[in-house]
C-alpha cells in the first residue's frame, strides 16, 4: 500500500478511512471492516462524537495498534492552549490509546485567531512530549497558514481540505507543496455535492465516468485514484462493505495523463463544505463531551 512521508518523518497511509458523519452505533463496525480489508488509517474527530466507536473497532479488528495510524481533530471548542492540552486527554481516553498519531486542528477560526495560535503551540507541545506523533491543521486556506507560521515553530504536517474533482483547491494544495504540508483530501469523491439537490453531483459526471468505464472501474476508484496519483491523501467514508472494500481498491490501475487532465478540468470555485471564514464559536460552537 501506498504511504507518504510527513516532513517530520512519520509515514502515513496514502488511503485511509473517514468516519464522518457516521452514528457511532456503527462506527466500530465500519472501522473494524475497513481494518479487515486493509486499511491502516483511520480519521475522526472530537466533533464527530464518535471517536470511543473507532477505538472499539479497532480493537475488535485485532489488528495491532503499532499497525494503525489514528488521526483525530480538535474542535474550536477546544480551543486554548491548556483546552487543547485537555482536548488530547479526552481524545487520548475515549480512543483507548496513549499517543495519538496525528492531531489536527479542525478550523482556523480567524475571527479569533489568538485561541487558535494557543491550540497549536498546545498541539507542538504534545509533539514535543511523544504525546503525539505528528501535528497539523485542518481546513486552513492560504492566509490562514501565512497567519499560523507567524507564532508557530513547527510546521505543520498535514492540511485536511475539502478536495474533489469539482473543487480541487489548487491554490492551497500549491501553498501546502510549497511549505512542505501533505494535502489531505476530505469529501475526496465529492460525496458532499450529492447533499445539495438540483447541484451538480460529481459522482455523476460523464467525463468521470468515460474515464471509469475505459478502466473497468467505478467513478469512485477514477477520483480516489487521481487523488493518489497528483501526491495526496484521501480519506473515503462509508458504512456499507461492499463500497468500503470498492474504495480500497485503487491500486492496481493507473491513469493517464490525459485522463488527470480531464479530471482537473473540471474543477470550480464552488465549496459545498462550511466556508472557514465563517467557522465562529457563536455559530458552530458546541461542547466535546468528555466521554
Amino acid at each position: 500500500m501506498y504511504a507518504y512521508t510527513l516532513n517530520n518523518g512519520v509515514e502515513i497511509p496514502a488511503l485511509g478511512f473517514g468516519v464522518f458523519q457516521t452514528a457511532p452505533e456503527a462506527t466500530s463496525d465500519a472501522v473494524a471492516e475497513a481494518l479487515a480489508v486493509g486499511y491502516r488509517l483511520i480519521d475522526t474527530a472530537g466533533s464527530y462524537l464518535n471517536e470511543r466507536a473507532v477505538g472499539d473497532g479497532l480493537r475488535r479488528s485485532g489488528v495491532d495498534r503499532s499497525d494503525v495510524f489514528i488521526e483525530t481533530k480538535v474542535w474550536i471548542s477546544d480551543y486554548g492552549y491548556e483546552e487543547t492540552l485537555h482536548s488530547w486527554e479526552k481524545a487520548s481516553r475515549k480512543l483507548g490509546v496513549e499517543q495519538i498519531d496525528l492531531m489536527l486542528l479542525h478550523q482556523p477560526m480567524p475571527s479569533d485567531f489568538r485561541r487558535t495560535a494557543e491550540a497549536y503551540r498546545a498541539l507542538e507541545t504534545l509533539l514535543s512530549d511523544g504525546r503525539v506523533r505528528s501535528i497539523g491543521v485542518s481546513n486552513f486556506m492560504v492566509a490562514h497558514l501565512d497567519r499560523l507560521s507567524a507564532t508557530a515553530t513547527t510546521v505543520p504536517s498535514l492540511n485536511q481540505i475539502e478536495c474533489h474533482p469539482y473543487f480541487r483547491q489548487s491554490t492551497v494544495i500549491e501553498k501546502n507543496a510549497e511549505l512542505g504540508i501533505l494535502t489531505q483530501a476530505w469529501s475526496p469523491m465529492g460525496g458532499i455535492t450529492h447533499y445539495f439537490p438540483g447541484g451538480p453531483n460529481v459522482l455523476e459526471d460523464p467525463n468521470i465516468a468515460q474515464i471509469a468505464e475505459s478502466h473497468r472501474r467505478t467513478s469512485a476508484q477514477v477520483m480516489l485514484r487521481w487523488h493518489l496519483q497528483q501526491g495526496r491523501c484521501a480519506v473515503p467514508k462509508s458504512v456499507r462493505p461492499e463500497r468500503i472494500r470498492e474504495n480500497f481498491d485503487v491500486f492496481g490501475f493507473t491513469l493517464s495523463e490525459s485522463d488527470l487532465t480531464t479530471i482537473d478540468s473540471l474543477s470550480t470555485d464552488l465549496r459545498r463544505g462550511p466556508d472557514p471564514e465563517i467557522v465562529t464559536i457563536e455559530k458552530f460552537g458546541r461542547e466535546i463531551p468528555e466521554d
